[in-house]
């Protein structure tokens, strides 16, 4: 049976969107995956400057560099979420209320409170583990 050349078009297309759905996956374990996964997320966090206090977050609330929250790109505004410093151990719980951080390698800002707690000032970055608590 003879393939037409619309059908072959159609296969050679679907082989090619699978392969781009299948390639953004991969990329996106190598990343250090979705914080909802079992067992958390690993990657590097940074905190928000002073400059944003008072500004407005991605869900509409005022960002309060005293508050116990954080910016994540993907997990729902009001999770909380456990922030493990990987080197000195230290923890810390934060509410997800932005999105962010929009730096390559970063997945979660921390708000100064927070970054203070962790001892993160000094240091602008620590290896972490996020682990959603909700």
């Amino acid at each position: 049976m003879a393939v037409t050349a619309p059908v072959a078009l159609c296969r050679v297309l679907a082989c090619l969107l699978l392969a781009a759905l299948l390639g953004a996956c991969a990329s996106r374990a190598a990343q250090g995956g979705d914080a909802s996964a079992a067992g958390g997320q690993d990657g590097v966090a940074s905190y928000y400057s002073d400059r944003h206090h008072g500004g407005k977050t991605a869900s509409g609330e005022r960002y309060d560099r005293d508050a116990m929250t954080a910016a994540h790109r993907s997990l729902p505004f009001g999770t909380r979420v456990r922030v493990r410093d990987l080197e000195s151990g230290r923890e810390v719980t934060v509410r997800i209320n932005d999105r962010g951080p929009f730096v390559k390698g970063r997945i979660i800002d921390l708000s100064r409170a927070a970054a203070e707690q962790l001892h993160l000032i000094e240091r602008g970055v620590a290896k972490v583990r996020v682990t959603p608590l909700d």
